[in-house]
């Protein structure tokens, strides 16, 4: 009789332990569902910047500075597309802040203001922001749920025995960084 109770105790053990291993592989697979998301909408931010570069060249002419500084952040955030979600989070910070000087330099030249083509960018890149924005919040959401799973016990046993590890958040560094660009022009 013990050696049924027992023997009951370790399936009950077994089918737990399997249970948290598939919680902690459908976290993880979020996670990375997640990170894609991301991928893809700064993806599509990064290849809408040169056309919104090349609409605003004709009228900003004088404006060099700050053109090269959203050419320089739109590379750098171009090359951390491959790295973590720190290293990302900083370049993509400095991309937004240089498109929201932009935008903001944008304010004198009524000319500009009025171009079609430029109210179409602007349009578009409000919309990026907005689902980069989404896709963050699911992102970190989803890094939460694995990161509670991965440190709670007993989760963390089977975790560690696995080999699953904390995600990071995708999380801007500075106040100046975590403004989005504003795109409105009254």
């Amino acid at each position: 009789m013990i050696g049924w109770i027992i023997l009951g105790l370790v399936v009950i053990a077994a089918v737990y332990a399997v249970s948290i291993y598939n919680g902690l592989v459908k976290n993880r697979q979020m996670v990375e569902e997640g990170w894609s998301g991301i991928d893809v909408q700064l993806k599509r931010r990064t290849d809408l910047i040169p056309n919104l570069m090349e609409t605003v060249k004709g009228y900003m002419s004088h404006e060099r500075e700050t053109l090269e500084a959203v050419t320089n952040a739109r590379a750098a955030a171009t090359s951390a597309a491959s790295g973590t979600p720190e290293q990302r989070a900083a370049a993509e910070g400095q991309l937004s802040s240089a498109l929201g000087r932009l935008i903001a330099t944008a304010e004198a030249y009524p000319d500009l203001k009025a171009n079609t083509t430029f109210l179409e960018f602007q349009a578009a890149l409000q919309t990026v922001e907005d689902e980069i924005q989404m896709a963050r919040r699911y992102y970190n959401g989803a890094t939460r749920n694995l990161n509670v799973m991965v440190e709670s016990f007993p989760s963390n046993l089977v975790a560690n025995n696995f080999g699953f590890q904390k995600a990071q958040y995708f999380e801007l560094d500075s106040a100046a960084e975590r403004a989005v660009p504003s795109v409105k022009f009254n």
